[in-house]
């Protein structure tokens, strides 16, 4: 029990880690301002905040294991703090790729992701798209993703193509499968799969 909690705090710490730089970064001018305050910069707290939010990473990347082995790699055009806290990160145009130790590759797309450390969990929003290796192409507001483990949420409908014609759905999660242990998609809320035969070529 002791080397399973082990093995999954070191696999979230390789997935966590770079998102807590910036996070480190902005805790050390704290301390460096509380620890000197003779040296302090001359700028009134709302410009500290400021200077504090904008910092950045400009095309960061990284990648990682899961517990159960699944590979995970992340990269973006810019990754700031908005927030100013420790742990809560955002990033723009991401690009996500996601290899299951069983099941199809997974790539998804947002213009934005949210990312909170110490709830283990990252919101992905803005025209996000889902690509499987086995044929599926859909399209969501908003996925749920944790970040230690293979489980990813949309609430809300998705729609695009799958394998044999177009699908609908009111929600969907992706997540390993207990009995088989590789990644599978379930649709649920009035799940829609219009099929679409293949035109014979002569």
């Amino acid at each position: 029990m002791a080397s399973d909690r082990h093995t999954r705090l070191v696999a979230l710490l390789k997935v966590a880690f770079p998102l807590m730089a910036l996070g480190l970064l902005s805790t050390l001018f704290l301390l460096s301002r509380q620890n000197d305050p003779d040296a302090a910069i001359p700028f009134a707290d709302k410009e500290i905040q400021d200077r504090l939010r904008d910092q950045q990473v400009t095309g960061p990347f990284f990648s990682g294991t899961t517990a159960d082995g699944d590979q995970i790699s992340f990269s973006a055009n810019r990754l700031t703090s908005p927030s100013g806290q420790d742990g809560a990160n955002r990033a723009e145009t991401v690009n996500a790729r996601l290899r299951p130790t069983r099941g199809a590759e997974i790539t998804i797309n947002a213009e934005q992701a949210d990312f909170d450390i110490s709830e283990d969990r990252a919101d992905l929003t803005g025209d996000v798209v889902i690509t499987t290796a086995d044929g599926y192409r859909l399209t969501s507001d908003l996925l749920t993703s944790e970040l230690s483990t293979l489980r990813i949420v949309s609430p809300g409908p998705v729609e695009g193509t799958a394998p044999g014609g177009t699908l609908t759905a009111g929600a969907m999660t992706l997540e390993k499968d207990g009995a088989t242990d590789s990644a599978q998609m379930n649709f649920t809320r009035g799940v829609k799969l219009v099929y679409t035969p293949r035109q014979q070529v002569e």
